[in-house]
């Protein structure tokens, strides 16, 4: 029998136009991606504390979920959904920025720590459980963890943010293996891009 493949991705970001354009939005930079592709719209949903998209992704019902809640509360608007959906831990993929990865390259991964990722953090403590498969978007490290969160809540250069763009590009294309539960192939597919 195939594993379960993803019912539910969450693109990670703060809200608001101040950070639209910052790294540590790069989750909901990939959501938005996904969405355009498929002709998919995001409406707000204030049960679910974020804006929600639905998709018909070959035959199979699959929600788009941006929290508008601060990144450090993630966890409230992904565990109302899942609870609402019936979702689990497995079916989930959440969409976030990476500072140990370079820039320009998408890795998934399933379950682990949070890395001090407070939206990671956050939805780990609210799902009682870390088993969740992660798209983990390199956005490089600055070198100095002083200069951490400026880094992330700052705009990457021209060039680091079309390198992150054809990142995002890469790891939609794995989604048909994603959705179906073909885990290792998408990750053979995705690891080999770059």
């Amino acid at each position: 029998m195939p594993e379960q493949g993803i019912r539910l991705i969450v693109g990670l970001g703060n809200p608001g136009p101040t950070y639209e354009a910052t790294r540590h939005n790069v989750g909901f930079w990939f959501v938005d991606v996904v969405a355009a592709r498929h002709d998919g719209q995001f409406r707000a949903e204030a049960k679910f504390h974020g804006s929600l998209c639905r998709l018909l992704f070959g035959g199979r019902d699959i929600r788009l979920l941006k929290p508008a809640t601060f990144m450090n509360r993630s966890g409230q608007s992904v565990g109302a959904l899942a609870r609402y959906q019936g979702i689990p831990p497995q079916a989930i993929l959440v969409a976030h920025d990476e500072l140990d990865l370079p820039v320009g390259t998408a890795r998934l991964k399933l379950g682990g720590g949070h890395a001090g990722h407070n939206g990671l953090r956050d939805i780990i403590q609210v799902l009682g459980s870390a088993d969740f498969w992660r798209l983990r978007i390199g956005i490089d490290h600055p070198g100095n963890r002083e200069q951490v969160v400026s880094y992330v809540l700052g705009r990457p250069s021209r060039d680091d943010e079309k390198r992150i763009l054809t990142a995002l590009d890469d790891a939609e294309l794995c989604l048909p293996e994603l959705i179906i539960g073909e885990f290792q192939r998408a990750m053979n597919r995705l690891h080999s891009c770059r």
